[in-house]
């Protein structure tokens, strides 16, 4: 989904000591360059190549794949195999909160961990074969059991996959900050939200290829196949001295108590928990809103190609808007992405026509992708040390897939609305989306913009 430490990433081999006096023992005396490694304070190493934008946030695509098919297309659709109709906004509900638990804790964890050890690949490695095994027991419970036990496997499977994503994203999301100068992070943020774009449009139209056709294991084995794909992209391409960095030094790590004291970071956190709120209020309930609202007879089919308008667009508005905020700043790309977000919320409401629907979703994407675009760049702006940018990634990550809880009260409030006036639920929800995003568009302007040096 950046950063250099005191003797890593972007800046190694910028210094080099000029002063430093011989290091002696009896009967000997070795130049500077000989001297035993505990007595340096920190070597400087030459400094390894960039990483290509596309190379670095590779793996961005196959988590964007992932997330889409399973979260948008497939999962609804396996809630109502399982459990039935009556309450599947429940159920849905209950397993993004499942969902939101994990993504609560893990990565600050996780992130913290990487920041100690001072690498980021191992985790994404061992992450990502977590999540390919709790991808083969969701398929499996979709193939073979049926019912409360199938549906109960099958949250199992996604625990591990919610586990092993987490635990490669947290370490992961520091790459960007670590590696790459504050002045380039908007085109690296908008190549990544334009791979994020590309990934969702991909398993869009995957969807809509697929349907609910040639078997229940497919899905499953395309979304585990494109995630292998794209990891060893990146690992591949991050040069192992690039991406590890420098234990923090004690004192240069801003404790956990006083993250959220710092101005900056506080109000990014603040604000992209507003606009995930908007997002997850409405994305887990488009399929339903697509039979229930729309009346369209096959809801995956039409859902994937309402998915497939929204990417399109944040795939145009994702490469302007990250280079964009490079010359003009983060916050006018913001206002702009909120604002178009908010109003296609509400038009959605009362789209006369599928036709006009999938013109809205259009709208929608082009506000989603300039966001996405530049919301990885405000957040690497608003850091606080260098020498923790994976734990304060992963905690300022939990802004994101946190609010994924809402889904849960969201999913209530959509069965309640539903029984007590004709889709009256919908009208609730997307008019809660609404808000939230009307509601970051007003509070962004709180946050400080901050470049600091690399």
């Amino acid at each position: 989904m950046r950063w250099c430490g005191a003797a890593s990433g972007s800046r190694f081999g910028r210094w080099h000591r000029t002063d430093a006096t011989p290091y002696t023992v009896p009967h000997m005396t070795l130049p500077p360059a000989a001297r035993p490694a505990a007595a340096l304070p920190h070597s400087p190493l030459p400094s390894p190549p960039l990483p290509s934008p596309w190379v670095l946030s590779a793996f961005w695509f196959g988590t964007a794949f992932l997330w889409l098919m399973l979260l948008t297309i497939y999962m609804p659709a396996h809630v109502v195999g399982f459990m039935g109709a009556a309450h599947k906004g429940t159920y849905l509900g209950l397993l993004g909160a499942i969902g939101a638990a994990i993504a609560l804790v893990v990565p600050p964890l996780v992130g913290a961990h990487s920041d100690k050890t001072g690498r980021r690949l191992p985790y994404l490695r061992l992450g990502v074969g977590i999540n390919v095994a709790g991808l083969a027991v969701m398929g499996a419970a979709v193939g073979l059991l049926a019912g409360s036990t199938g549906f109960w496997v099958y949250v199992l499977g996604f625990v591990l996959v919610q586990f092993g994503n987490n635990y490669a994203t947290a370490p992961y999301s520091a790459l960007i900050p670590q590696l790459v100068p504050p002045e380039q992070r908007g085109r690296y943020s908008g190549a990544m939200g334009t791979l994020q774009a590309l990934g969702q449009l991909l398993g869009a139209a995957a969807g809509v290829a697929i349907g609910s056709h040639y078997g229940a294991s497919l899905p499953f084995v395309l979304m585990a196949a494109l995630l292998l794909v794209a990891a060893v992209i990146t690992i591949r391409g991050v040069v192992e001295q690039a991406e590890a960095v420098a234990p923090a030094a004690p004192g240069e790590v801003l404790p956990w108590r006083e993250l959220f004291a710092y101005a900056p970071f506080k109000w990014v956190f603040i604000t992209r928990v507003l606009f995930a709120l908007g997002q997850y209020s409405v994305q887990p309930f488009l399929q339903f809103y697509a039979g229930d609202v729309l009346r369209q007879k096959d809801p995956v089919m039409s859902s994937s190609l309402l998915l497939a308008c929204i990417v399109i667009a944040s795939i145009i508005s994702a490469v302007v808007g990250g280079r964009l905020s490079d010359r003009i700043g983060r916050k006018p790309v913001i206002y702009f992405a909120g604002t178009v977000m908010t109003v296609t919320a509400l038009l959605l409401l009362v789209a006369p026509s599928f036709t006009f629907a999938l013109l809205l979703a259009f709208c929608f994407g082009l506000g989603f992708g300039a966001f996405t675009s530049v919301d990885w760049a405000l957040g690497a702006d608003a850091m606080p040390s260098r020498s923790s940018y994976a734990r304060d990634m992963g905690i300022w990550h939990v802004a994101f897939v946190a609010p994924q809880f809402v889904n849960l009260p969201m999913g209530a409030l959509l069965d309640w609305g539903n029984r007590h006036g004709d889709n009256f639920g919908y009208v609730l929800v997307f008019g809660s989306a609404a808000l939230f995003f009307l509601l970051g568009v007003v509070l962004v302007r709180n946050v400080p913009e901050v470049r600091k040096a690399g």
